[in-house]
């Protein structure tokens, strides 16, 4: 298993964009998954390390972390902290159908927090998609 530097946690940035600051989080660490910053089986941060990082209450870090790990993202162990999940975690067609729908719900209301059109975004989505983007 790869050990996760601190330098992720130097990445953590807040924004005053109005979205909840758990849900900030989740999406930076995310991104960092898809990009392939973090690896599968890498250690993340503590979450003690993020909220001091970012002067966070520890309680909005492990909402973020709970949400990744209820995603099959990360997988929290008791002792020994939080890894970037192995695999992606299988559903049935009816589960992938909510996670789809859950994930284009929040891609929305996070878009239209930015000022960004919802329509011109997945548009955009789709043209990086067929271009092979992860991130």
């Amino acid at each position: 298993m790869h050990t996760i530097s601190s330098t992720i946690t130097a990445t953590l940035t807040l924004e005053d964009s109005g979205a909840p600051i758990y849900v900030q989080l989740r999406e930076q660490l995310l991104r960092a998954i898809g990009a392939g910053t973090l690896q599968p089986g890498d250690r993340m941060p503590t979450m003690r390390e993020v909220a001091v990082a970012l002067k966070v209450d520890l309680n909005t870090v492990r909402h973020a972390y709970d949400d990744l790990e209820r995603a099959g993202a990360i997988v929290l162990e008791r002792g020994r902290g939080s890894f970037v999940a192995e695999h992606p975690p299988t559903t049935d067609e009816a589960a992938h159908a909510d996670l789809t729908d859950n994930l284009a719900k929040q891609t929305i209301a996070i878009a239209r927090t930015k000022g960004v059109d919802p329509v011109a975004l997945a548009r955009r989505i789709a043209e990086l998609a067929q271009q092979g983007h992860s991130t």
